[in-house]
């Protein structure tokens, strides 16, 4: 959401594997997907150390967040929420309203 739009919400749903130019690397071998986000080198707080990749069984899903600051030209700082719903294999739509199989918290505090 930003504030030039009125803070309207932005989703996208995709099926199959993520573009090369995602922040998400997906991987599946033998059944079994393995999840990794990518995170900007420019927010902050710098994130030295991070979670591992999750691996996902067919039908379980993941919620990954993660929250950045940036430092803008003018200033003023820009802060992102990025939150991260997948899943292995056919889902209802309202899979994502539920309680994730797994999920991995980045949120930090942003001074």
């Amino acid at each position: 959401m930003d504030e030039h739009d009125d803070f309207k919400p932005r989703s996208a749903t995709r099926t199959g594997l993520p573009n090369p130019d995602d922040d998400v690397l997906i991987r599946e071998a033998d059944s079994v997907l393995r999840v990794e986000l990518v995170v900007t080198p420019f927010g902050m707080p710098r994130r030295w150390r991070r979670p591992p990749a999750m691996r996902l069984l067919r039908g379980q899903w993941l919620r990954w967040q993660v929250n950045y600051r940036f430092a803008v030209p003018t200033g003023e700082w820009r802060y992102r929420l990025d939150t991260l719903n997948i899943s292995h294999g056919p889902a209802p739509t309202n899979l994502f309203l539920g309680t994730p199989t797994h999920h991995v918290n980045e949120l930090a505090a942003l001074r």
